[in-house]
């Protein structure tokens, strides 16, 4: 009975998790292109035919876009070469009537000269980027397909200052990405997730959505935060008067997120966290003259050392020299108890400072139950177990690894 419970249990569990991950989950975001792109431009237009009144419509939104970028004025000829897509984002065709509203592409390398935009842009560093959406008081990223995570995956991000790392939540991504993981603090944590997705830094536009009844009149509150330490960076809000008109304005408010950004790069304040990367963390002017001061006295030393080597060597050429046996390094696993974040950064830490220990990275972590380290180490396990006991740790020996606890 009890192994029938076991199995019984284990199959629940990966039920459980199965359903935890399947379904339509993710949005995935559309290509990036460096062309240059205007939407959301209204026309009503009339024509012979419904043919006739859709083309006028195109073309009124092509110098619309054209007028809106600064162009100067060319014929409609011309202006049509240059035009690499009409984008509807939504249309009305009647037998002599068009209203629409509708985005137009230009190509970059044949409209750039004429916008001054064929020179070199600078970008920022890959930023991953969570949207959250407020509705009803639930923070929704990606457990769920929703509006928000559409607008963000659908918008043309190629003429963008910001390099937009945008994931599309299918799978495992819904549960690494949720909206609790906003406010944790732990730059371990961060650094394992920036990794997988090859992003230096967070972004984190927040959509809020007061519905005034079903389906009718939406209010949005825009906040844009950024960071490990979810910072405060601007806010807006916008009105859209039906659901239908929500992803108009879902739309627009990427823009002006965008354009948040943009300028919070301009300004200095939008850059790559140090602490996020052991690589860059940034050291006193202080401790860089101590550093450079103790390295001098140490080759000072090592020269001496040389010298009084030779003088003896000299004296006695029938001594041979004995070299010192290499010491050869190790990786171990190590199993660690991480019942909460801090608990697993001191871990990383302190295996980090242990004497011996070449490197420590990360197999898998369980926050709240036991992760996974990989220990490089220049010696025997057991003389790593004793060093491990030494500095504190509750040690248990297994093969080839290590189960190690508070």
């Amino acid at each position: 009975m009890g192994a029938a419970f076991a199995l019984a249990l284990a199959i629940f569990a990966v039920a459980s998790l199965t359903a935890q991950v399947s379904g339509e989950r993710g949005i995935a975001p559309v290509a990036s292109s460096s062309d240059i792109s205007v939407s959301g431009i209204e026309v009503d237009v009339r024509g012979e035919s419904a043919e006739d009144a859709q083309q006028n419509g195109w073309r009124e939104a092509q110098r619309i876009a054209w007028e809106q970028l600064g162009g100067p004025d060319i014929p409609d000829s011309r202006l049509e070469g240059m035009v690499s897509s009409i984008v509807i984002e939504q249309e009305n065709i009647g037998p002599r009537r068009y209203v629409a509203r509708l985005g137009v592409i230009f190509d970059r390398q044949r409209a750039g000269g004429m916008l001054g935009a064929d020179g070199a842009r600078s970008r920022s560093a890959p930023m991953l980027t969570l949207p959250v959406m407020v509705s009803g008081g639930t923070q929704t990223m990606f457990e769920m397909r929703n509006p928000w995570q559409r607008a963000w995956a659908e918008y043309q991000f190629g003429g963008s200052a910001i390099d937009y790392v945008r994931p599309n939540g299918a799978g495992g991504e819904s549960l690494l990405l949720t909206y609790g993981q906003t406010g944790r603090r732990s730059r371990a944590w961060w650094n394992n997730i920036l990794d997988e997705f090859g992003a230096a830094d967070i972004l984190v536009p927040v959509a809020d959505l007061t519905w005034q009844w079903p389906g009718g009149p939406v209010e949005g509150t825009f906040t844009a935060r950024y960071g490990p330490d979810n910072r405060y960076l601007d806010s807006f809000t916008l009105r859209a008067d039906s659901s239908e008109d929500l992803p108009r304005m879902l739309s627009q408010a990427v823009e002006r997120f965008d354009g948040i950004f943009a300028a919070a790069l301009a300004d200095g304040t939008l850059r790559p966290d140090p602490t996020l990367t052991l690589d860059n963390i940034e050291i006193s002017p202080e401790i860089q003259a101590l550093l450079a001061q103790a390295r001098r006295a140490e080759a000072a030393a090592s020269r001496e050392t040389d010298a009084a080597s030779d003088v003896d060597d000299t004296a006695s050429p029938d001594t041979p020299a004995t070299p010192e046996p290499a010491v050869a390094t190790a990786t171990f696993a190590v199993q660690v108890a991480t019942p909460d974040t801090g608990s697993f950064d001191r871990a990383v830490s302190l295996l980090r400072g242990t004497p011996g220990v070449r490197g420590v990275s990360v197999t898998s972590t369980a926050i709240g139950g036991a992760s996974l380290l990989s220990v490089s180490y220049a010696g025997e396990l057991s003389d790593l177990a004793a060093i491990l006991r030494q500095r504190g740790w509750a040690v248990s020996e297994g093969a080839g690894g290590l189960g190690i606890s508070r």
